[in-house]
């Protein structure tokens, strides 16, 4: 039996159950119903729902509906062998949605004593309900990328002496097991005396080029230097023209916002890869919500985007610099980024912009997937997050749509990820990351 919370996460949820029937409750389908209005992405995955549906009833007589309908005739998947049931309740309740279902699923299963029942939620205060009442009540699992989010690709790797082939200032050769090496892996060796990105993999090795040290004064971008060996391999990957698609894990404070900000604005200002900055993000509010917004996208936009205030404030103060001289400079920065919403991305197409996608880690598979494919030629697209400060009701981090694309892009070779390890902010943030 389905919630209704699984079916606006997942619309494909009716056919991803194999063997198993489906039971959909009609208080369930009242609740799609509620649902099934506005430009939300759990408003569009309800109306999915209601076609998917739509096109299973089609032409069927009522016996047909009561004897089931066939998943496996309209399914695109190919393992869906079970059948759908509508179930109706034997007397009408006026109580609230949750115990329609539940009362449902209890009645379903004293009506079919010679087969397991599951509840399948996304909602836990409905499961705990459901197992307090002796019914055997699930999580939705058909969506998750990973079993433990511990599982994730880090995009680094620590190559021992023994397994080094042959080793130079600019390059390193190195011996590899199956499914350990991707492209544009960050490497370095346990002396610390090689760093380097993958480059070219072979059977059962692979050679690795030496990166530039942005750690020193001279190879600072925009301003800004690396604090520790995962910033400067990400600067590397943001600055590399053969990389179009990028991520950056980690927790608050280790300069994602400010190493992919400064290195979008060294390539649009100086280098010219880029005509502007776009910068989007899921608007998930962490306390109560604070209302309709007035003023243009960009205006409503702006209250969520504090972190590229933030490091703009940073950026944007050249060394011995007049006020009048920062103020331009802030001025002549912010003309060139752009601050959009996710809201009204489908249908564009970006060409040569520089896109970071903040708090990514607060979006679907599908939103990421409707954003990235917005990108035209000549565009890079860079997604920031930290799966374990995840705002979006009924997203984990083994489903969120940063986890979904760090496993799926790492077989690409214009793709790379780096996950940051080392707080630079502040030593309270630091220590209050730790402590807390």
């Amino acid at each position: 039996m389905l919630d209704t919370s699984v079916l606006m996460h997942d619309p494909s949820a009716l056919f991803r159950f194999q063997e198993h029937d489906l039971f959909l409750p009609m208080a369930v389908l009242r609740a799609l119903d509620t649902g099934k209005k506005g430009l939300s992405e759990e408003a569009r995955n309800v109306r999915q729902v209601s076609r998917f549906l739509d096109q299973l009833l089609g032409q069927a007589s009522p016996k047909a509906i009561e004897s089931g309908l066939a998943l496996a005739q309209t399914t695109l998947h190919g393992t869906a062998a079970g059948r759908l049931y509508f179930l109706r309740q034997s007397e009408p309740r006026s109580l609230p949605k949750d115990d329609d279902i539940l009362t449902a699923a209890l009645q379903l299963q004293e009506s079919r004593p010679d087969v397991a029942v599951t509840l399948v939620s996304k909602d836990i205060t409905l499961r705990i309900q459901a197992m307090a009442l002796g019914l055997n009540a699930e999580d939705y699992h058909s969506d998750q990328v990973l079993d433990d989010v511990d599982l994730l690709y880090t995009g680094a790797l620590l190559v021992k002496t023994d397994r080094i082939v042959a080793q130079t200032e600019r390059a390193l050769e190195f011996l590899i097991k199956p499914h350990e090496c991707y492209p544009n892996l960050c490497v370095a060796t346990e002396d610390g005396r090689f760093e380097g990105i993958v480059r070219e993999i072979h059977a059962q090795r692979a050679l690795a080029s030496a990166v530039t040290d942005h750690r020193v004064q001279g190879e600072a971008v925009w301003g800004v230097q690396a604090r520790n060996p995962e910033q400067n391999f990400a600067l590397n990957l943001l600055l590399d023209p053969e990389v179009d698609f990028l991520s950056l894990l980690g927790v608050a404070g280790t300069g994602k916002t400010l190493l992919a900000l400064a290195a979008g604005l060294a390539q649009t200002l100086e280098m010219h890869h880029y005509r502007e900055i776009v910068m989007t993000r899921a608007t998930v509010p962490i306390g109560e919500d604070i209302g309709f917004l007035p003023g243009t996208e960009e205006e409503k936009m702006t209250p969520w985007m504090g972190a590229l205030m933030d490091n703009l404030e940073v950026l944007g103060q050249p060394e011995d610099a007049t006020r009048w001289g920062q103020a331009a400079t802030q001025d002549v920065l912010r003309s060139r980024i752009k601050i959009r919403s996710l809201n009204f991305m489908r249908g564009r197409t970006f060409l040569n912009r520089y896109i970071i996608v903040d708090e990514a880690q607060n979006l679907a598979a599908k939103q990421l997937k409707t954003l990235i494919t917005r990108a035209g030629p000549g565009t890079k697209i860079v997604c920031l997050g930290n799966v374990a400060q995840i705002d979006t009701p009924y997203l984990t981090a083994t489903t969120s749509g940063l986890t979904y694309v760090v496993d799926r892009f790492r077989h690409w070779p214009h793709a790379g990820h780096v996950t940051l390890q080392r707080g630079e902010r502040s030593r309270l943030a630091d220590f209050a990351s730790e402590a807390l």
